[in-house]
């Protein structure tokens, strides 16, 4: 596992790090170290990604850009920019984009699943 200091420690806006794909959820790793994964999760209007759970993972989202339908332990909430959402490890969670526009999302996770 890369555990090294980032080459870039400081990012002032993620944004154009995303990428989306037509057909499916884009993913973009912003960082990962032992203990912390920091990523960017890119939703095209409609696409989601299905509810699943990591072991021993816990989780935060925060809405960057758009609008989308979380899903943490069976319920639902519709968060805009700077919403943020919680999933403990072993708690199923999910988010699909309901907005008419793109739904970015910033996705930290500790430690990161496989870590140890």
């Amino acid at each position: 596992m890369d555990c090294t200091p980032p080459a870039r420690p400081f990012l002032a806006d993620p944004r154009p790090e995303a990428q989306f794909h037509p057909a499916k959820m884009g993913k973009a790793t912003l960082f990962r170290g032992a203990g912390l994964l920091v990523g960017l999760n890119a939703f095209e209007p409609g696409q989601a990604h299905a509810s699943h759970a990591h072991a021993g993972t816990d989780k935060l989202y925060v809405v960057l850009d758009g609008e989308g339908e979380f899903e943490v332990a069976g319920e639902q909430r519709r968060l805009g920019p700077g919403g943020q959402v919680f999933a403990a490890a072993g708690v199923a969670h999910g988010v699909r984009n309901v907005g008419s526009g793109r739904l970015l999302v910033l996705a930290v996770m500790g430690p990161p699943p496989g870590a140890g």
